[in-house]
């Protein structure tokens, strides 16, 4: 099973450098870009993996997974770029990306995207890959949801045996909201990233993560699956692996934040 408070207490960290910049332990530094379908994301570590910064900007350059406006994806990831170099004190030069899986034709953009700001792309690795990169899980399914898609990484032995990605997100959730309180799509994501909302618009989007669920179902082997561990921005959502651990009749984790897990397992995976 996952070692939940060292999770925890790692992703804190990675929280934390978000309004702190830590000290690396040399000049090495290590970055994840995770080109979202509603965050871009991008962390640094320094090479022993200790969380050094993290810059984020909401966008919405992507759709499932794929870059539609590459020159705006380019725009934010320069500023983000930009922001941290200056908090650093020094450029970045690596950087490691990760794609939802089942985008792999995408990498080309993506990759365009990051050496387009002057990183050198170390390293190309799916989404849940990355995220048991924190996770450190043997035996189980990582399932990353994202703004488009719900992705899942089956593991067998500390080994990625299969990965799987559909489009169903955390934008299918705000379209939903958006059409409930009758609201503009910004308001409806507004809505669903107010915490004190969760209680009220669970039974509003449940059908929808019971879909997401749906998908895991179809794709997993539950006599040989332990458990579901959740990571991904739509993961914040309270009460989600209840609805999880219902549907599918497997033990359902999440972290106390699983939005930067897949962009920390990023730059876990950035080659010096």
């Amino acid at each position: 099973m996952m070692d939940l408070d060292r999770v925890n207490a790692y992703m804190a960290r990675v929280e934390e450098s978000e309004t702190k910049t830590f000290k690396p332990v040399s000049s090495k530094l290590k970055v994840g870009l995770d080109l979202g379908t509603a965050y871009i994301v991008l962390v640094v570590l320094d090479e022993e993996d200790n969380p050094i910064a993290c810059e984020k900007q909401a966008a919405q350059v992507l759709r499932d997974g794929v870059v539609v406006d590459y020159t705006g994806a380019r725009q934010i990831v320069k500023d983000l770029k930009e922001k941290l170099e200056e908090r650093l004190g020094t450029e970045l030069v690596n950087c490691a990306i990760a794609m939802p899986a089942g985008t792999e034709s995408s990498v080309k953009t993506h990759q365009y995207v990051a050496e387009g700001v002057g990183f050198e792309v170390t390293n190309i690795l799916d989404e849940p890959s990355a995220a048991n990169s924190i996770y450190q899980i043997e035996n189980g399914v990582v399932v990353d949801i994202g703004g488009g898609t719900t992705g899942l990484a089956i593991l067998k032995d500390g080994k990625v045996v299969q990965i799987e990605d559909e489009p169903t997100g955390g934008t299918h959730l705000t379209l939903v909201l958006a059409g409930n309180y009758h609201v503009s799509f910004q308001e409806a994501e507004a809505i669903k990233q107010d915490y004190a909302r969760h209680k009220e618009i669970l039974p509003v989007v449940k059908a929808v993560i019971e879909k997401m669920a749906s998908i895991v179902n179809r794709y997993i082997d539950k006599s040989q699956t332990d458990a579901i561990y959740l990571c991904g921005g739509t993961c914040c959502l309270t009460g989600i692996e209840t609805i999880f651990e219902k549907e599918t009749g497997i033990k359902t984790i999440k972290p106390a934040n699983p939005f930067l897990v897949t962009p920390a397992g990023i730059a876990m995976n950035c080659k010096l």
